[in-house]
């Protein structure tokens, strides 16, 4: 047997375990609290167990004051988020998605960091019938949030197609297999028949997740070398394809322990990057992922939520211990590690043609927001462009769109309606802004500490003169912003990044891997606009001008004795 760490001790379930074992299967009282007349809002304890259906209650902040002085409750609203795996939708799916941004939320479309789809702003007395139309065209909202596997990330490579479509498939195996079975959500929403949850057949109600489910979320991506867009070592559950020389697919390199989020002045919660530790062929993969869940379901810390994800519960064991209690419990062992190889995790804009001769345009939507606004009209071009589309639209990893599988026929049709609308794969834009992420934080985030999403293009602007005058417009440079330390533009793997610490102010961080495979640090603590400027200003021209042929600027800080190296979140606050 393995040496194994003493482990400290666990204190009492939290209260949220409380509320998922009172709440017969993600039921509670959610039936009845959609149905008070006298408020906007859900109780607490339902807003917990709505997060498994696919939705957070949030309020408008900047509205906040006015409503508060007006003696009005805050103005309650919920985002909901609909689960596709790999991000890959019809065009009939697109239209229903668009008509309900327009009938039910703030008439904007988010694509998120995890090729989800998020709607703002939805009140709750439209919450059953949007549900209900994600539902009546095959897509659905169970499980985008909560303490269980949530959207299963994909590569939307569009050059590997045959492979693509396969790794895809199994993307979309894995994420059915892992949806919890509790018939609670189709009662809520749908109409359906009430089941009391009964030991039926001697067959439990959850036979992966258990009665009181994981005790955190659970990630799991799947990555195409040499593309490292889904940035799988940030997962809980990195899979990495392995092709034969044909081009076939092998099978998936194993990487475990991955994940983002941290919280300030707690140096006990760290970014953390998953580590491979072998090989599995395409149809061990349900295997592997589900005895993993159930590992973190037997053994994650259910006291602390903060010290509830996956990561913690390998660190705190060691990595041998997971491995040989994985290998137990599959009854056959992973095979070594096959090589592979990742140069970058960022999108390849405009048009590109396919093995299968189909076409494919990727898109650049600046932080993932599709809305009309001024002359760019972008939810109406995409709404044409679906009306007239034979392929799919493909969400990727950094929250652009795929217009995929376009017929040599419908090119032309596309690219006009395109030019129409003031869509662009990105010509206009810098090569920073285009390798930028952004988190929504404010007004709908109730854990942002500043602006992200609405701020992040500002900062950009100031930043390209920069970056232009040090001779470096055309270097790809990863950046991203979260307007907390949660993690979900995954900011601890870009080369900048920038957390928010308090309103107009950040930490920012340096160093991570171009291809998503180390971890960044903190340069400078709670930082303003300014200081941001005349700290990176030095910085980026020192690395014009001594940086190495091709060498990226998250391996020159480094080089040069700028700020340390990361590969092991355990080291991330030294």
């Amino acid at each position: 047997m393995a040496h194994h760490k003493p482990l400290p001790p666990q204190g009492p379930p939290s209260d949220v375990e409380d509320i998922k074992v009172r709440s017969n299967y993600l039921r509670g009282t959610l039936e009845e609290s959609l149905l008070d007349p006298i408020t906007g809002a859900i109780s607490h304890d339902d807003n917990r167990l709505m997060k498994f259906h696919g939705s957070y209650m949030q309020d408008d902040r900047d509205l906040r004051n006015e409503r508060q002085k007006q003696k009005l409750e805050p103005a309650y609203q919920f985002m909901l988020r609909v689960r596709a795996p790999g991000g890959v939708v019809t065009p009939e799916q697109w239209l229903v998605l668009d008509g309900m941004a327009q009938k039910y939320a703030n008439g904007q479309i988010r694509l998120t960091t995890r090729q989800s789809f998020q709607f703002h702003g939805i009140l709750k007395w439209n919450m059953k019938s949007s549900i209900r139309e994600v539902n009546d065209v095959l897509l659905t909202t169970l499980a985008a949030c909560g303490d269980v596997n949530r959207n299963v990330m994909c590569n939307p490579n569009p050059y590997q197609s045959d492979v693509h479509g396969e790794v895809y498939a199994w993307a979309s195996k894995l994420s059915q297999h892992l949806e919890p079975a509790t018939k609670a959500y189709h009662e809520i929403w749908l109409d359906g028949e009430k089941v009391l949850p009964t030991e039926e057949e001697g067959k439990e109600v959850e036979p992966i997740y258990g009665k009181v489910y994981l005790p955190r979320k659970f990630k799991i991506g799947v990555a195409v070398p040499p593309s490292n867009d889904v940035d799988v070592f940030s997962q809980d559950l990195g899979l990495i394809a392995v092709l034969g020389g044909d081009n076939k697919l092998l099978g998936f390199n194993v990487a475990v322990g991955g994940g983002m989020g941290m919280s300030y002045g707690d140096p006990k919660t760290y970014p953390q990057l998953a580590r491979v530790i072998g090989f599995c062929r395409p149809e061990q993969v349900l295997e592997v992922a589900e005895k993993t869940v159930m590992i973190q379901r037997d053994h994650g810390d259910r006291s602390v939520r903060k010290h509830a994800r996956f990561k913690y519960t390998i660190d705190d064991r060691g990595i041998e211990w997971f491995i040989e209690e994985l290998h137990e419990r599959l009854g056959w062992k992973l095979e070594a590690e096959r090589p592979y190889k990742f140069d970058h995790n960022g999108d390849r804009y405009g048009w590109v043609k396919g093995n299968n001769g189909k076409w494919h345009l990727t898109l650049f939507l600046e932080n993932g927001r599709i809305k009309d606004e001024g002359s760019a009209r972008q939810m109406t071009g995409l709404r044409e462009i679906a009306r007239v589309h034979t392929g799919d639209f493909r969400l990727t990893p950094n929250q652009n769109l795929i217009i995929g599988n376009v017929t040599t026929q419908k090119k032309k049709k596309v690219e006009a309606l395109v030019q129409e609308y003031g869509l662009t794969g990105g010509e206009h834009n810098s090569v920073l802004r285009k390798s930028s992420m952004a988190c929504v934080a404010l007004p709908t985030c109730g854990l942002a500490m500043a602006e992200s999403e609405r701020y992040m293009p500002d900062l950009l602007g100031k930043l390209e003169p920069v970056l232009a005058e040090a001779g470096l417009g055309d270097e790809s440079i990863v950046i991203r912003m979260t307007g907390c330390p949660n993690g979900c533009a995954r900011p601890f793997l870009g080369e900048i990044a920038f957390t928010g610490k308090a309103p107009g102010k950040y930490n920012l961080y340096l160093g991570a891997g171009f291809a998503g495979d180390r971890l960044n640090k903190m340069y400078k603590e709670n930082i303003g606009e300014e200081e941001i400027l005349s700290t990176l200003t030095p910085i980026i021209n020192q690395y014009a001008q001594e940086r190495h042929d091709g060498e990226h600027f998250g391996d020159f800080v480094i080089r040069a004795g700028i700020i340390g190296k990361t590969y092991d979140g355990t080291n991330f606050h030294d």
